[in-house]
């Protein structure tokens, strides 16, 4: 079998790229303390305002295990917060005055970062 082929993945082209444009993103947004999934969600939420935490990883593309883990550190942080809900068994998640104030903080660096990413994807 003449595995040669595999050399131009595209899977593996496409992940690394990913982390390359992660890399970025995380370094623009590190002197705010924040990494780029951290700033994802709070951004979603301040557009979407109160969210099921099922619906904000949809929304997101993560899996909740992973959304609840980066949620429970930004309540620590005082970002977020738990909303109110009708139901008890969905736990719905809201942006805090504190997370409204961080995330438009660190919009400067992150709109940096996605013109970098525009312009690379302009040359390539």
């Amino acid at each position: 079998m003449d595995l040669s082929a595999t050399k131009n993945c595209h899977c593996l082209a496409a992940r690394k790229r990913a982390r390359e444009i992660t890399r970025l993103y995380e370094e623009k947004l590190r002197p705010h303390g924040l990494r780029a999934t951290q700033f994802s969600i709070l951004a979603a939420l301040a557009q979407t305002g109160p969210t099921p935490l099922g619906e904000l990883a949809d929304l997101l593309g993560l899996d909740r295990t992973s959304l609840t883990r980066s949620a429970n550190r930004l309540e620590d942080e005082g970002w977020i917060d738990e909303a109110e809900s009708d139901d008890d068994r969905m736990r719905k998640l809201k942006l805090t005055p504190s997370g409204r104030e961080k995330i438009e903080r660190a919009y400067p660096a992150w709109e940096e970062a996605q013109d970098e990413v525009e312009e690379q994807l302009e040359t390539e």
